[in-house]
């Protein structure tokens, strides 16, 4: 199967500089989007005519607004919107502090909100639209010394299914993305050595956490095809869904 819905749109990507992210951008390009790329900082991708990087602080509330604005007013009607940025935060809740737990709430749900609210201001009077959020699979089991990472994640999963059925009377379409253990920076950081992935792979009764029954991490483009999907239109009657894309390391659909 061909997935279709993709020649000309313009796609809007926040997180595009981390591997998942710049996964997704190349694979929206692949398919003939035209994309703007968003990172903290300009994200360095390769030169490509369609594509449009740009800095943007996803915690920044008027910063995003702008960037849709602008977006639209040099490209065009804004058709995907995908929420990529996120920020990790290990450590058992009593070493936590308030400005940690700030910090990733800050980019992992605020960011989402932000960013899910400027694109149902532009896309509702259009009447279409798809917006997914990449959370993490964390946001539905718990996890031992994530606690703030989780709740984020949880957060911001519950934000786009509520944002999602605000919007679905319109035609546009929100869902969520929940990977699990994925090789990118964010995962190999929390390794002490090359056993790193192996220990990911079988699970550590210790802390609760149950292996990956497919035996292998995800990559990154493992993730991109299944957002791909939902951006499609052989999705197009997906509507508030959380896909697990975790080699069924959750034990959950």
């Amino acid at each position: 199967m061909t997935l279709t819905g993709f020649n000309d749109t313009l796609a809007l990507v926040t997180g595009a500089s981390g591997g998942i992210g710049a996964a997704l951008v190349r694979q929206l390009l692949d398919s003939g989007c035209v994309v703007v790329a968003t990172d903290l900082t300009v994200p360095m991708l390769a030169v490509h005519p369609r594509l449009h990087p740009r800095a943007l602080d996803v915690t920044d509330s008027a910063a995003v607004e702008a960037l849709v604005e602008a977006t639209e007013a040099a490209l065009g009607p804004i058709g995907f919107g995908i929420s990529v940025a996120g920020v990790l935060q290990v450590g058992e809740v009593v070493g936590i502090d308030d400005a940690q737990w700030r910090r990733v709430f800050a980019v992992n749900a605020d960011g989402v909100f932000h960013l899910g609210r400027a694109l149902a201001r532009v896309m509702t009077p259009r009447g279409q639209g798809a917006i997914v959020t990449v959370s993490s699979n964390a946001a539905g089991v718990p996890r031992h010394g994530m606690a703030a990472y989780a709740a984020s994640k949880a957060a911001a999963t519950m934000f786009t299914r509520c944002l999602g059925l605000e919007l679905a009377p319109h035609g546009i379409r929100c869902n969520i993305v929940a990977p699990g253990s994925t090789l990118t920076p964010m995962q190999t950081g929390m390794w002490a050595d090359s056993d790193g992935a192996q220990r990911v792979i079988d699970g550590n009764p210790a802390t609760y956490k149950a292996g990956i029954p497919l035996r292998k991490l995800a990559c990154p483009d493992d993730i991109a095809q299944a957002v791909m999907f939902l951006l499609s239109d052989q999705a197009g009657h997906i509507a508030m869904s959380d896909l697990y894309v975790d080699g069924g390391a959750t034990l959950r659909g």
